[in-house]
């Protein structure tokens, strides 16, 4: 498990940016990179289950760990769910339960600066190196949209 950092400035305030990142409308636009027609099955409030799921329903299980609105939300990925079914102790999982997905919204003079780190299995590096730019970019083109 490695831990990548990601960064983009976006000229828009913290309080549009995090709207962006976590709302239902806008959060299968910019996570579209890792996967298309992805979206996000939670209230987002701290404690929280968290489904990241794909189009056919598989992908991930994890917990909302802190969150302090508008500068800070910290997942942590417990597992998978493949056919309706949680797996959160198999061998697979075991490899990489626990790894951290941190964003911090920090203004800079009307700016805000997002950082993202995320700790990603090995084998998983070369895509998350293509896709979070991507990401991000879009969350940068999202934010500045309105303004």
């Amino acid at each position: 498990m490695k831990r990548k950092e990601y960064t983009v400035i976006i000229a828009a305030p913290q309080k549009r940016v995090w709207e962006v990142l976590w709302s239902d409308e806008t959060y299968p636009t910019w996570t579209a990179p890792f996967s298309e027609g992805s979206y996000a099955e939670t209230d987002w409030k701290e404690g929280s289950k968290v489904l990241f799921l794909g189009p056919n329903g598989n992908g991930m299980i994890s917990r909302i760990k802190t969150r302090n609105e508008p500068t800070y939300m910290s997942i942590e990925h417990l597992g998978i769910i493949v056919d309706g079914k949680e797996d959160t102790s198999s061998e697979e999982v075991k490899d990489w339960a626990g790894a951290m997905e941190n964003y911090t919204l920090e203004d800079k003079e009307g700016k805000t600066k997002l950082t993202v780190e995320v700790d990603i299995a090995e084998d998983h590096i070369d895509s998350f190196e293509k896709a979070f730019p991507q990401a991000l970019q879009k969350v940068k083109e999202l934010s500045e949209e309105t303004i």
